[in-house]
């Protein structure tokens, strides 16, 4: 019989789909809620990091034009900057209440694509990578899923073809973050970070293929901030002008 596959399209909608359910939990179940129900939601978000890490280390390999790549990549997250405080009612200004989650994923998967970028410069030393290594995790820092989401996708790129060491990149960056979860903010949502794992087994089944669909790629652009402004509306619906995601 065939083996079951995936295509780079049906897994970014599961990404989408596990991601709009990870939201609207934070919305309409503001805070670090610890009912069954709560946690079992956004254990279904948890899927969604580690896929859109995955296809950055693939757009990374496929690009024509790393340049084009990283222009649309930090255009997406300045606007998203926007649609994900609003969401979840943070204010504009980054740091504003803190070092934790200031801004988007996307800030932090752009700079994942400098990464890349960066070390494969063979003519620059290595101690000038490793310093650009350490201002880009602290840069990146503040934004949703922080410096994991540089780390990691770049490991990705940098054992391509290689899905057990990929699967190895993925557990250690969410073990990572789950400690600093655990330690830092709240103990329940920090081991809850460790279910990324489930992404595995989807991810094992990847082809290596598109799809037919040419537009999953703009889809989930423009997808990713609509979302996120209808997701703010509702905060404000539900609770007024509230912060909801811790």
């Amino acid at each position: 019989m065939p083996r079951f596959s995936l295509n780079s399209n049906q897994l970014k909608l599961v990404a989408i789909i596990a991601m709009t359910v990870d939201h609207l939990t934070w919305t309409v179940f503001p805070g670090l809620q610890t009912a069954w129900y709560v946690l079992l939601l956004h254990t279904v978000g948890r899927l969604t990091a580690p896929i859109m890490w995955f296809f950055i280390a693939e757009g990374c390999h496929y690009t024509h034009s790393m340049k084009k790549y990283l222009g649309r990549l930090f255009g997406f997250a300045l606007v998203s900057h926007f649609a994900y405080d609003f969401a979840f009612g943070i204010p504009f200004l980054p740091l504003s209440t803190g070092p934790f989650n200031q801004t988007s994923v996307m800030w932090s998967l752009a700079w994942a694509v400098v990464m890349v970028a960066l070390w494969k410069r063979e003519s620059w030393p290595g101690w000038v990578k490793g310093v650009a290594t350490a201002a880009i995790c602290l840069v990146s820092f503040p934004s949703d899923w922080s410096s994991i989401a540089v780390m990691c996708p770049f490991y990705l790129y940098a054992h391509r073809g290689n899905f057990r060491l990929q699967a190895r990149d993925i557990v250690f960056w969410s073990f990572i973050y789950a400690a600093v979860y655990f330690v830092f903010i709240d103990k329940v949502y920090g081991c809850l970070q460790m279910l990324t794992c489930l992404s595995l087994p989807l991810l094992s089944r990847y082809n290596g293929e598109r799809g037919k669909w040419r537009g999953m790629k703009w889809l989930f652009y423009i997808y990713y901030p609509a979302h996120l402004f209808l997701i703010g509306f509702l905060r404000l619906a539900l609770h007024g002008d509230i912060s909801t995601i811790f």
